[in-house]
């Protein structure tokens, strides 16, 4: 799981990385050189679904996402295991949601090609959904079944580096 969780940060991180580049090369182009590029925009949206979808599956397995901690503090233990359980069913029920649907969008779009890219499918592009969908699920399953990942498994922590 942690190499997959590795795999999700180095493959989000090189994504933003290309972004970063692309769209300023780009705005160059068209107003300092005046010959405009016509890719930059485009990679850049494609890169950043990527980004975004394997970004997240990473930043849950991670604890990174949003949670309302002051309410989970202020409600009994046996309330808070319940809400908890809840998000988890909800994660559950979305990390399947992209699993399924985004399998059958990935399908439909298959041979559909994207007028900047023509040898790329529109089916590829939206490939990191199902994908991420896949792993969060992978990473909910991992939660559940032997709880959060050692501190030292995860790039993200909730104490202070002097702290820990």
């Amino acid at each position: 799981m942690q190499a997959l969780y590795l795999g999700c940060i180095a493959v989000s991180g090189l994504a933003l990385v290309a972004i970063t580049l692309m769209v300023p090369l780009g705005v160059f182009m068209r107003y300092a050189v005046g010959r405009p590029l016509s890719w930059p925009e485009p990679a850049a949206v494609v890169l950043m679904v990527m980004f975004s979808f394997l970004g997240g599956a990473a930043v849950y397995r991670a604890k990174g996402h949003v949670a309302v901690e002051a309410l989970l503090a202020a409600v009994p233990k046996t309330t808070e295991t319940w809400m908890r359980r809840s998000v988890d069913g909800c994660m559950i029920a979305t990390a399947l949601f992209m699993l399924v649907y985004g399998v059958h969008l990935c399908q439909i779009t298959r041979h559909q090609g994207l007028a900047e890219f023509p040898g790329l499918s529109v089916g590829i592009v939206y490939l990191p959904i199902p994908v991420a969908g896949a792993l969060t699920l992978l990473f909910i399953i991992e939660k559940l079944w032997l709880g959060d990942p050692p501190r030292g498994d995860v790039m993200y922590s909730d104490q202070p580096a002097e702290l820990e």
